[in-house]
């Protein structure tokens, strides 16, 4: 590792924590935890509900998450752990997985933990938690006294973040001495990296060698935080990714942090989160903060994806120039799951609301666009983005890293819509759901009801035992101009600037209603700054695309964002057709809200944009258009 930058990142933590911790590395690990000296963790302004305390109430989005909670349910227990007692020589009922998993399931076998703990304790389902201690308690079986479960960095990183997850929302305890084994293991046998970045010229190598070490170090600083063993934290430092953490100490425009593995690297900044978390270092958190801007500024499309051929782009425009040829747009799945942790860590640190609109956009255009797993956990890998038109298509292969990520995400709803401090209830997303919070003058239970981005309102609901004063807050988001609120049908007067929190703070009693108005307008987004007329379609947070099933005559976009209105008309009362349904799920009962393309020219256009998350598989659509390219006739 390159011993300047990690001056420069330690430089700020107390000395004596830092050593202690380093040499407390050279325990065992699982012995008694070590003493710790004394330092001063990064400020924590504002609390998720740790998945517990949110139900999400019918609509699309539980929808996805019941399907998929069914789905992973029925995975049977033999072929997960197949593999695991094959290489232990034990008798292995059941059959691969295949895909990935071929020879075991290692590669989701962690996150798969992680998910089923986290969805457990969100849902209360003991169905699903009891599945994880199963699998727990059979796959420990098969891990032997010295602790080799068989396992690299990459399947290590993710099965300590299970474990860690199946001692924090299922309560089982007994996981901590299996994973002072498996890592005392890895401590004395992983490779250490070889560079302190990822080989950008190396085809092979852009996601470092071994495979993503830089992952390592928030899982198990969250090892650290949940056994107090200063052992698991001297592990993680050795993992500490300063090499390319270090060109976002001060700068949101690094111009040589391009060519590395986009998701795993955006994946790294929560390790860097939790080193901020853990230590106080202000480094850290100058890191995550430059860090999404920069990801804002110059990675991300409409959708909040990020990533074509798996890489951050150069900033000379060749995100948008990406679009001409890579269909491998976005990891969606995992990069979701990558974006809603590190903008959740920022809320977390900082207080921001500008955090939640990557959150927001994922939600709705990344894994909540996605096509749901189904039969041999075949699952939805790259979304598809191209100027030439797109498509929704299955993975070629099963069993992949998506597989692991989208139950982790599926379990991450419910940690995204409301956040909370000592004194208010942040609103985060506007998603169908009930929220129960235990404040200072008591359980307070809100109801949101809403049909956004279908429509632009959501009506809040407050019940409570005795009146009780606290502020609610909720995001403005970036794109909107105006947020507007009624309290019991009286307009109330507060400050809605774009990026903030809009804040209601009064003696509430219980069946106060909140009426909140979002408009909803249509609004053309530009890929980079090079290329200011290869544009998205955008309304609210919601990219939409054009239907691409029909032979139609080709058209060209207006020039300005005000004229969009009159291209685009509501096509009021629209249900969706048979098989265009995105995720498979049962189709849904209430109006979508599509737009009939109407040009000034009056070509007949049969085409309508829709949102994309309501795109199914194989059926073709366009998302980016280049404005200023003259339409051609093909008759």
């Amino acid at each position: 590792m390159a011993d300047i930058p990690r001056r420069e990142f330690l430089k700020t933590v107390p000395a004596a924590a830092f050593a202690a911790s380093v040499a407390a590395g050279a325990t065992r690990m699982g012995a008694a935890p070590q003493a710790q000296a004394a330092t001063t963790g990064g400020a924590v302004r504002l609390e998720a509900f740790d998945y517990d305390g949110v139900t999400l109430r019918p609509s699309r989005w539980r929808r996805q998450v019941d399907e998929a909670h069914a789905f992973y349910l029925g995975i049977p227990n033999d072929d997960i752990l197949h593999g695991f007692r094959k290489a232990a020589g034990m008798p292995a009922p059941g059959r691969p997985l295949g895909g990935w998993c071929g020879e075991d399931s290692a590669t989701v076998f962690g996150q798969w933990l992680s998910g089923m703990a986290r969805l457990s304790r969100a849902t209360g389902d003991t169905a699903l938690k009891n599945k994880a201690l199963t699998l727990f308690a059979e796959w420990a079986k098969t891990v032997p006294a010295s602790g080799d479960a068989r396992m690299g960095h990459y399947a290590f990183d993710k099965t300590v973040c299970g474990l860690v997850d199946l001692a924090r929302y299922a309560g089982h305890r007994d996981v901590i001495p299996v994973l002072a084994r498996v890592t005392a293991h890895a401590n004395r046998t992983f490779q250490r990296p070889q560079a302190p970045v990822a080989d950008i010229t190396d085809n092979k190598a852009y996601y470092g060698r071994p495979q993503e070490w830089y992952t390592l170090g928030e899982n198990l600083l969250r090892a650290y935080q949940l056994t107090g063993d200063a052992t698991y934290r001297a592990f993680a430092e050795e993992w500490f990714y300063h090499g390319y953490w270090h060109k976002f100490v001060a700068s949101a425009a690094p111009d040589d942090a391009h060519g590395v593995h986009a998701y795993s690297h955006v994946n790294a900044f929560s390790s860097a989160a939790m080193a901020y978390e853990v230590t106080g270092s202000p480094n850290f958190l100058s890191v995550i903060r430059n860090a999404y801007d920069y990801l804002q500024r110059f990675q991300c499309y409409a959708t909040g994806g990020y990533g074509p051929n798996e890489r951050f782009m150069k900033t000379d425009g060749s995100l948008g120039r990406a679009l001409d040829t890579r269909s491998d747009t976005f990891e969606a799945v995992c990069g979701s799951w990558a974006g809603f942790k590190l903008s959740r860590y920022l809320m977390r640190f900082t207080g921001d609301a500008r955090y939640g609109d990557w959150i927001e956009r994922l939600f709705y255009n990344g894994v909540g666009a996605a096509l749901h797993v189904k039969d041999d956990v075949r699952n939805f890998y790259y979304a598809d983005y191209r100027v030439g038109g797109g498509m929704k298509v299955y993975n070629w292969d099963t069993c992949t890293c998506c597989s692991g990520t989208y139950l982790q995400n599926m379990a991450d709803v419910h940690n995204i819509i409301y956040f909370k401090d000592a004194e208010a209830l942040f609103v985060n997303l506007f998603v169908p759901s009930v929220v129960r919070w235990d404040s200072a003058a008591g359980r307070v239970e809100l109801t949101q009801d809403t049909r956004y981005p279908d429509a632009d309102t959501s009506r809040l609901t407050l019940r409570m035992s005795a009146p009780a004063t606290f502020a609610l807050r909720v995001r403005v988001p970036s794109w909107t101009t105006t947020l507007s609120a009624t309290v019991n049908g009286a307009a109330v007067a507060m400050d809605a600037a774009p990026g903030t929190w809009a804040t209601i703070r009064r003696e509430w009693k219980s069946g106060d209603v909140v009426e909140l108005r979002i408009p909803l307008t249509l609004r053309m987004e530009a890929v980079d700054a090079q290329h200011p007329d290869r544009v998205a379609v955008v309304r609210g947070p919601i990219v939409m695309v054009l239907e691409g099933a029909y032979h139609d005559p080709n058209f060209r976009l207006p020039m300005h964002d005000a004229d969009l209105g009159t291209w685009l008309v509501p096509d009021t009362g629209s249900t969706l057709a048979s098989g265009i349904w995105s995720t498979g799920l049962a189709p849904e009962t209430d109006p979508v809200t599509v737009f009939k393309v109407a040009p000034p020219d009056k070509l007949p256009v049969r085409l309508r944009f829709r949102p994309f998350y309501e795109v199914g598989e194989n059926y073709p659509y366009f998302m980016y258009f280049d404005r200023k390219s003259l339409p051609w006739k093909l008759w």
